[in-house]
């Protein structure tokens, strides 16, 4: 049952999304529109919501010139919209054909960044760099079962001093039932340590399907999420919540500029997102 509480391995887990991830990685190559790209003012539309908050926190209020770590970049859509906005980017990711897809796409788009394929979880070990910036952004840490070693990950990438920077999906959103008529709590916002199991051939953009429908995934609670950076050295510069999402969550859901919304009855009853931005002291 979709969205059932499971005991598996992190080795198992982690071989299943890798393989769901591969499969997306040319339909998405496909749905993301990847030809607005050679307009060279163009920006995602991820990245053109991120900048605004994460610049208010930078040297200049500004990227350019700045070494920046995008971890779980994908086909690097938001990696190349980072270095139009000044950034010396390289880009992480599990998934060496969604590299593939983002090396072709930063040459296409005129822009220098460095790729680097390794699971998240190992970064500090696989690049040979520290950066002023490490930014992640929207659906990526329910993909993890060990926020500590993420966090771990974050401190040591960053040179004291460094802005680490998430928007992601909220947990309260994600423990609603996406198919219910109305706001209605259907999975765990806390979790136990087990697994969620999904098994949908579909992805979050486009028509097509996948061949490894089968993913895990992990709830993560704000507590833990705020908790693990905390205890990594980092300190807590900004929270938000967000009425908003770039993706449909729910059928419900309606267009809006930006992304999608519950129904505007129901958009203050629900967070959608949150956005942390935090500062390594040392």
């Amino acid at each position: 049952m979709n969205g059932s509480n499971v005991d598996i391995d992190w080795e198992s887990a982690r071989r299943a999304n890798h393989e769901n991830w591969n499969d997306r990685v040319p339909l998405h190559e496909v749905a993301y529109g990847l030809d607005r790209y050679d307009d060279p003012a163009h920006l995602s539309d991820v990245v053109r919501a991120d900048l605004p908050v994460l610049e208010r926190f930078l040297p200049e209020q500004s990227l350019r010139g700045l070494d920046l770590c995008h971890l779980q970049c994908h086909i690097g859509t938001d990696t190349v919209s980072l270095a139009r906005a000044g950034a010396n980017v390289t880009g992480v990711d599990f998934s060496g054909p969604a590299l593939t897809v983002a090396d072709a796409l930063a040459a296409r788009a005129g822009v220098q960044a460095r790729w680097i394929e390794t699971d998240v979880l190992d970064a500090r070990a696989a690049v040979d760099r520290e950066f002023d910036v490490v930014y992640t952004s929207i659906g990526t840490i329910t993909w993890l079962e060990d926020l500590n070693r993420w966090a771990e990950q974050i401190h040591g990438l960053l040179r004291p001093g460094g802005i680490f920077y998430i928007r992601d999906g909220h947990p309260a959103l994600y423990a609603l039932d996406e198919e219910a008529p109305d706001l209605t709590t259907r999975y765990p916002y806390f979790g136990d340590g087990r697994a969620q199991l999904w098994d949908d051939a579909s992805t979050y953009v486009g028509d097509g399907t996948v061949e490894h429908s089968r993913t895990y995934e992990w709830p993560h609670p704000l507590s833990e999420v705020i908790g693990v950076l905390l205890a990594n050295g980092m300190r807590l510069l900004h929270f938000d919540e967000g009425r908003t999402l770039p993706w449909q969550f729910s059928p419900r859901m309606v267009e809006v500029a930006g992304g999608y919304a519950w129904p505007e009855s129901e958009r203050d009853l629900i967070p959608c997102t949150y956005t942390i931005v935090a500062l390594r002291d040392s």
